[in-house]
């Protein structure tokens, strides 16, 4: 029995030699693919076509058939942006107001936001009245804010319908009047805008001066959820968890609060410590609980800590000192690489291989823009979010 085994593995052994030889020359001939077609874009860009100096640009962000050069990315975005495209002067000025691959020059940002608004490019006039609503490189000019995002909204950008609700819903610049911010969440949320949806159903599930319709809302956040809007993959997984009988499944609210904490969510990661602290819908666990707090206290900072204060000592009186300190690095380890808090998981835009999609992460403290980084990588590195698989249920008419 044992020659015959030997002899049936022996025979295997030159099959998985080939399949590993096809595999490893495919995987080698992709990247010769891709390293040429770097090449070739570098030679057009060289020679001053625009399209190819965004491609190049968005090559470098993204380190797809190149290394990833931040200041390269920004290099070839700014040739293109001179040479007249708009969606690269809306590029660039983001790189310039963030501080991607360039100091931060918030004067040279709106620069090129006015050029890409002054084209007619929606984005353009999006991000132009975000610097005029925030004070941002311009004086505060509501009024100018609301015009830009009334021109972009009427050209097609649906979270302008979004920033216009919030306009009004805080009174920022215009009276207060929340009917009417209700109607530009609408309007947005007809739009696709993820933004705009989620807000929308927020007031069908929070908010104390409207009525509340949680199976409407649960729709909404869905359909937000697909649109790669991260707070709305939180509200989704804890109104589920709240209301099991509007989840589609008994797995669906904890791949949404999983996520969302990956993303960077500090409640998420609470809520993760609270179910494992609790045991519900998982394996009571003081150490995995103790885990999630540790997190979501990097995550979320002095909120955090001073909101878990009373869990984190009621574990720490349960777990030994060494069980606490392996928690703590590891939960420094892992924050040390997903230090970002993500807002917004954008998806591939066939036809856009100049501007390939991008996560957006929340402001820092002092700043009103987030960083840029590429979406593939986070969704390379999240099996939970490529396994949601959530679809809308038909599309909402509010």
């Amino acid at each position: 029995m044992r020659c015959v085994l030997r002899r049936r593995i022996l025979c295997c052994v030159p099959l998985l030699m080939v399949v590993l030889s096809e595999l490893i020359t495919a995987a080698s001939a992709q990247l010769s693919s891709e390293a040429l077609k770097v090449n070739r874009l570098q030679i057009k860009a060289e020679q001053g076509s625009v399209r190819e100096e965004a491609e190049l640009a968005a090559a470098y962000f993204t380190g797809n058939g190149v290394a990833k050069d931040l200041s390269q990315a920004a290099r070839w975005y700014e040739k293109a942006a001179e040479g007249g495209d708009p969606l690269a002067q809306v590029q660039i000025g983001y790189f310039y107001q963030a501080g991607i691959g360039v100091p931060v020059d918030l004067v040279q940002a709106v620069h090129w936001y006015e050029l890409s608004a002054a084209a007619g490019n929606p984005r353009g006039m999006e991000n132009l009245g975000v610097a005029y609503i925030k004070g941002i490189g311009v004086q505060k000019n509501p009024e100018m804010a609301r015009h830009l995002f009334t021109e972009a909204f009427h050209k097609g950008c649906g979270s302008c319908a979004s920033y216009l609700g919030h306009m009004f819903y805080f009174g920022l610049g215009v009276p207060m009047n929340k009917a009417t911010a209700e109607d530009w969440y609408k309007s947005g949320t007809r739009m696709h805008d993820p933004m705009a949806t989620y807000n929308l159903g927020l007031l069908y599930s929070e908010s104390q001066e409207h009525v509340h319709d949680f199976g409407k809302a649960a729709k909404l956040f869905r359909t937000s959820v697909q649109g790669g809007y991260v707070p709305a993959m939180h509200a989704l997984g804890l109104l589920l968890l709240k209301h099991p009988d509007l989840a589609k499944s008994s797995r669906e609210a904890l791949p949404l609060i999983e996520t969302a904490s990956y993303a960077g969510n500090w409640r998420s990661s609470m809520v993760l410590g609270i179910l494992a602290r609790d045991g519900n819908g998982v394996t009571a666990d003081p150490k995995v609980a103790y885990y999630h707090f540790q997190i979501a206290v990097r995550q979320g900072g002095e909120e955090a800590q001073k909101l878990l204060a009373h869990d984190l000592n009621a574990l720490e009186a349960k777990l030994s000192a060494d069980k606490q300190s392996s928690v703590k690095s590891s939960a420094d380890a892992w924050y040390e690489q997903h230090h970002l808090t993500l807002v917004l998981i954008g998806k591939d835009v066939k036809g856009t291989p100049a501007f390939p999609a991008t996560a957006i992460a929340a402001a820092s403290p002092g700043s009103y823009i987030g960083e840029l980084v590429s979406a593939t990588d986070f969704r390379k590195n999240a099996a939970t979010y490529l396994d949601l698989n959530l679809s809308p249920e038909g599309d909402e008419k509010p």
